[in-house]
């Protein structure tokens, strides 16, 4: 399928690459949690890796933490006969909290797993269905397919205008019947299959430890024009005695039906199919994750003993740039991160260079059946500076605005700056305007400058765009060129193709 999102473009990846940081679904088989102390923001220790950093790498840096918070009790539940709710996958979108679960509900056929949806506009509280209930079903089993009675462990994200469910799937309870499907929706509640109903992850079977769960589990973020998917295969090479383990393939193919690649000890490597499991990134069941910009890494939330441990890789899987970061805390089942629509961590409106906002849920109650009791845990990692140098200050910014040297507004998106005239046109663009400009962005290549009156084109099926130096740059909103005095003019969309395309000027998903 087409993905119509354009953000990420060559800029961002060589940023990326270039960037040199200083400083049957059943709850998951890990071992039985003990109850975590009261809310006290502590440094990690418990992440334990599958691999090692190099001699070579530098030191990992020891990230400050605070303002630790937990929820007073449960946020969200299925209501009804709900037995169970856990491995819930939360998105900040639109200004709401949309938390996506496993649960089972006698009104949703068949009987089995269904996932439910609840939103909410504070995290801690106020979860109900689109539909008024407690929560809605929104993606049950489909008798005949592979995932006939059990859909669970949802994971999803937003790239465009299009919703992306990732999600475990099981035709009945036995051995190694899990595998990965996908499903894809307009609104985030009303879903169908892709790949033909096929799986797109299965059990790779190579070895035998006694752990028949099988592939399942799955995570999945958008980064640099590549879907990134994380997920457990209990029989996959390089688990753990007991089938633990969290492996990666990427594609920008959502479907992973082309151009798949596999992280292996050296890196990504071209594979033929979804089955290669190279290389194990964390020890664990029933694991989260996201991309932090502002850090320029990935933050692997995954249980231990005492609670939350958040494990960080850098682009690569190369090293380990910090120290793991523990939020403590009882928990019954893995977490889920709130994340923005990409799979990104939500940026700091008030301090974007540096804090970083880990908020996550999780099942904090063994029930007879399964795994309940939904709660909201977090803090903020605080005190690093990611403005320090061009490169990573135009990552951390991506969507903000600053005055600029010549009395105009400086956007920062896709890696540059476009230099825009009209502060009430920047401030409908940015996330925020910062109060000053940021010196490591002093020097920073300008790639546009959208001057009052700039042209504007319009397609039913592309939006809306400014024309500037040949290229379109979308805003799919009129009310943007009103506010540029820009004249919006209808084009054929084969007019349209025929255009070089620049970065959404709105910005990152919120």
């Amino acid at each position: 399928m087409r993905v119509t999102h354009r953000r990420r473009s060559a800029v961002v990846s060589a940023l990326l690459l270039g960037m040199t940081l200083v400083a049957g679904c059943t709850a998951s088989e890990a071992s039985p949690p003990t109850n975590g102390p009261a809310i006290d923001v502590l440094p990690g220790k418990e992440a334990s890796p599958s691999a090692q950093p190099q001699d070579t790498d530098p030191e990992p840096v020891v990230l400050t933490t605070a303002r630790g918070r937990a929820s007073s009790g449960t946020i969200a539940a299925g209501g009804g006969d709900a037995p169970y709710n856990y491995a819930p996958s939360l998105l900040l979108d639109r200004g709401k909290y949309r938390m996506w679960w496993c649960s089972q509900l006698g009104i949703a056929n068949p009987p089995g797993d269904d996932i439910l949806l609840a939103e909410s506009t504070r995290i801690d509280g106020g979860f109900r269905g689109p539909d008024g209930r407690a929560a809605t079903p929104v993606f049950s089993g489909r008798p005949g397919g592979f995932d006939g009675m059990h859909t669970c462990d949802p994971s999803v994200i937003r790239v465009g205008a299009t919703y992306y469910l990732y999600y475990t799937g099981a035709a009945g309870d036995h051995a190694l019947g899990n595998a990965i499907g996908l499903a894809t929706s307009p609104d985030g509640r009303v879903w169908t299959r892709a790949n033909s109903g096929k799986p797109i992850v299965g059990a790779a079977r190579d070895v035998n430890n006694g752990n028949t769960y099988g592939a399942g589990q799955p995570s999945v973020l958008y980064l640099a024009g590549q879907f990134y998917l994380m997920f457990t295969d209990t029989t996959g090479e390089y688990t753990g005695h007991n089938g633990a383990g969290q492996f990666v393939l990427r594609s920008p193919d959502p479907n992973f039906q082309t151009n798949v690649q596999a992280l292996a000890p050296g890196g990504f490597r071209d594979v033929t199919n979804t089955g290669e499991r190279l290389r194990s990134i964390v020890d664990a069941f029933s694991a989260d994750w996201m991309w932090v910009d502002s850090l320029a890494a990935f933050a692997i939330a995954h249980e231990t003993q005492d609670g939350t441990t958040i494990t960080f890789w850098d682009l690569n899987f190369r090293h380990q740039p910090y120290e793991p970061v523990l939020v403590p805390g009882v928990w019954r089942e893995g977490p889920g991160l709130v994340r923005r629509p990409d799979g990104h961590a939500p940026v700091s409106r008030d301090d974007p260079c540096g804090t970083v906002s880990i908020d996550l849920v999780r099942a904090t109650h063994q029930g007879r059946f399964g795994p309940s009791n939904l709660r909201h845990f977090g803090l903020d990692v605080v005190g690093f500076n990611a403005c320090e140098n061009e490169g990573r200050a135009l990552l951390a910014l991506d969507g903000f605005a600053m005055p600029s040297p010549q009395r105009t507004i400086d956007l920062v998106v896709d890696g540059t700056l476009v230099r825009i005239d009209r502060r009430s046109v920047a401030e409908k663009l940015a996330i925020r305007i910062l109060d000053e400009p940021v010196p490591a962005l002093a020097k920073a290549e300008v790639a546009a400058r959208l001057k009052p009156g700039a042209e504007a084109r319009r397609t039913p099926n592309r939006g809306v765009a400014f024309l500037i130096d040949d290229r379109l740059w979308p805003v799919n909103s009129e009310e943007v060129p009103a506010l540029n005095s820009s004249a919006v003019l209808d084009m054929p969309e084969q007019e349209w193709d025929a255009y070089d395309s620049g970065p959404d000027l709105l910005g990152p998903p919120r």
